[in-house]
C-alpha cells in the first residue's frame, strides 16, 4: 500500500488571502469575535509566529497579537475552493478518501509502482493544486495512513515527506508523543507524567506498562500506531451505505458556538455528497468523542428523506446539545453522518 495524506496549508486563511491579497503580510485570524467567546478556526503563518493556533480563544489571540486582523469564517466560500482542489487532485490520483474540506488520503499506489514514483506523483499533485487553485498543500507519503498523516505535518507549509517501507517506526520515534494522531491532551499528560516523551517511548512500552497507562483497546491501538502499524484501508464513497464527516481537534473544545459551526460545516459536506449521488437520508447521527476517548452518539430518524444542509445541520446541533446535557465536557472530536440512504428524492423536511 502506498498512501498519501494531503493537507491544504492554513486553508481558511489561505482562501481569505486569495480574496484579499493585502492580508498576506498581516497576522490573519479566521474565527469568532475576539471581544466575545469566539474561537480561532485557523490562522495564517504570520499570525502563528505569535503563538496563535486553532482552538485558541480569539481573546487570547488578540492579547498575543493586538494588530491581528480577525475575519469570520465563510464556509460556502471555502467549500467552493475545496471542490476545485479535490477535482484537480482526482485528475491525478482518482481514488481519494476525503476526510475533511481541506484534507484527505490518496491511493497513490493506484498510479505509482514504488515510492520513487510516488514522490513524483505527490510533486505533481502539489504543482497542479498550486496552478489550478493558487493554494499550497503539504503531503506525506507512507505505507499506511497514520504515518502519512504525521509526515504531511512535518514540513508545513508546502512540504513533502516520503517514508518508505521499513522506515515507519524510525521516522516516528523521535517525534513528541502528542504528534501521534489519537493522543489527546489527557493521554499526553498521563504519558509524560510517566516519562513517555516521544512516540518511540510509547512504541517501546511493555504490555504491563501499557495496561497501567492506557487501559483498554485504545492503548494497544496507539502503541501499534507508534510502531508504524496501521491496517486501515481507504474508505471510499462507493462502498458506503452511509455518509459521514468528522473532525478531530488539536485541542479539546467546550465552546458551544464553535462546535455548532463545525457541525454545520460538516452538514454541508454531507448534504453535497448526498446531492452528488442523487440520494436522500432518513437518519442523521451526531458523534461526540470526549477527552477520555469515550464516544457518545445521538441519532434522529425521519419519516421523509432529506438532503438539505440546513436541516441536517439543525438536527446535528440539537443532537449535540442533547448529548452535552446528558454528559457535559470538552470534546476532542465531533462528526455528522447520515444513513438510511435511498436513490430517490423527496421534499426536504423543513421542521422536526
Amino acid at each position: 500500500m502506498i498512501v498519501a495524506h494531503l493537507d491544504l496549508d492554513a486553508f481558511y486563511a489561505a482562501v481569505e488571502e486569495l480574496e484579499n491579497p493585502e492580508l498576506r503580510s498581516q497576522p490573519l485570524v479566521v474565527g469568532g469575535d475576539p471581544r466575545g467567546r469566539g474561537v480561532v478556526a485557523t490562522a495564517n503563518y504570520v499570525a502563528r509566529r505569535f503563538g496563535i493556533h486553532s482552538a485558541m480563544s480569539c481573546a487570547e489571540a488578540l492579547r498575543r497579537c493586538p494588530r491581528a486582523v480577525f475575519v469570520r469564517p465563510r464556509h460556502s466560500l471555502y467549500r467552493e475552493h475545496s471542490r476545485g482542489v479535490w477535482k484537480t487532485v482526482r485528475g491525478i490520483v482518482p481514488t481519494v478518501e476525503q476526510t475533511g474540506i481541506d484534507e484527505g488520503y490518496l491511493d497513490v499506489g493506484e498510479v505509482a509502482d514504488d515510492f520513487l514514483a510516488a514522490r513524483v506523483v505527490a510533486e505533481a499533485v502539489q504543482t497542479a493544486v498550486r496552478a489550478a487553485a493558487s493554494l499550497t498543500c503539504s503531503l506525506g507519503v507512507a505505507p499506511c495512513k497514520v504515518v502519512a498523516k504525521v509526515a504531511s505535518d512535518a514540513r508545513k507549509p508546502g512540504g513533502l515527506v516520503v517514508v518508505p517501507p521499513g522506515r515507519e517506526a524510525s521516522f516516528l520515534a523521535p517525534l513528541a508523543v502528542r504528534r501521534l494522531p489519537g493522543v489527546g491532551p489527557k493521554a499526553e499528560e498521563r504519558l509524560r507524567a510517566a516519562g513517555i516523551e516521544t512516540i518511540g517511548d510509547l512504541a517501546a512500552l511493555t504490555d504491563d506498562d501499557l495496561r497501567r497507562l492506557l487501559p483498554g483497546s485504545v492503548g494497544t491501538m496507539l502503541r501499534d500506531r507508534a510502531r508504524g502499524v496501521d491496517p486501515r484501508e481507504l474508505e471510499l464513497d462507493t462502498e458506503r451505505i452511509s455518509i459521514s464527516v468528522e473532525n478531530t481537534f488539536e485541542r479539546d473544545i467546550s465552546d458551544r458556538e464553535r462546535l455548532h459551526d463545525e457541525l454545520r460545516g460538516m452538514a454541508t459536506e454531507v448534504a453535497e455528497a448526498l446531492q452528488r449521488r442523487g440520494q436522500v437520508a432518513r437518519t442523521v447521527t451526531t458523534k461526540l468523542r470526549y477527552a477520555d476517548f469515550s464516544i457518545r452518539s445521538r441519532s434522529t430518524s425521519l419519516d421523509a428523506g432529506i438532503d438539505a444542509a440546513d436541516t441536517i445541520g439543525d438536527l446535528a446541533c440539537r443532537q449535540l446539545d442533547r448529548g452535552l446535557r446528558d454528559r457535559p465536557g470538552a470534546l476532542r472530536l465531533v462528526g455528522v453522518g447520515v444513513s438510511g440512504l435511498a436513490d430517490f428524492r423527496q421534499l426536504a423536511l423543513e421542521t422536526v
